[in-house]
């Protein structure tokens, strides 16, 4: 038959205050123990700076978009009126072949205009790029000062 005896019996024989409490050391050394202090309004604040960037962000995708597709739109416009004006040049004049060298003309002169077009158009969408990446750039140099300013501003502990 088994008796019920305290398990911790040999225990509190060597540290007798544990008889009464066994987590009495535990209590003390958790006492002193600080966390620190989490700053909601603070994460809040964050949060909105955060998401002031997006918006900031996002008109400035927004406005650009719309630039670019202008801009492409008023170059399609002159290329189409350039191609007529020349179309209609070469009705006028009749002969194939007093048209072959205007079209060979032609032909350089919108591979030319092309690719001029397309060189302003992509440095557009690069700059572009550049002022959403300065947008994002700017909040995380902010964010990492507010966390340096935090870091520092934090209580220290105490030296024992």
């Amino acid at each position: 038959m088994a008796t019920n005896q305290n398990p911790f019996a040999a225990f509190t024989q060597y540290f007798p205050q544990a008889a009464q409490n066994p987590f009495a050391d535990m209590t003390k050394m958790f006492a002193d123990f600080k966390t620190p202090q989490f700053d909601v309004s603070g994460a809040m604040n964050a949060s909105r700076r955060n998401l002031e960037a997006v918006t900031e962000a996002g008109q400035t995708v927004v406005e650009n978009a719309q630039a670019i597709a202008r801009r492409q739109a008023e170059l399609a416009r002159t290329h189409v009126e350039k191609m007529l004006k020349s179309g209609k040049d070469m009705l006028v004049n009749g002969s194939p072949e007093i048209n072959t060298g205007k079209q060979i003309e032609l032909a350089r002169a919108v591979m030319e205009s092309s690719l001029n077009n397309m060189r302003e158009v992509s440095e557009m969408v690069t700059k572009s790029g550049f002022e959403l990446f300065d947008v994002f750039n700017r909040r995380a140099a902010e964010q990492l000062e507010e966390l340096t300013r935090s870091s520092s501003t934090s209580p220290k502990k105490k030296a024992a």
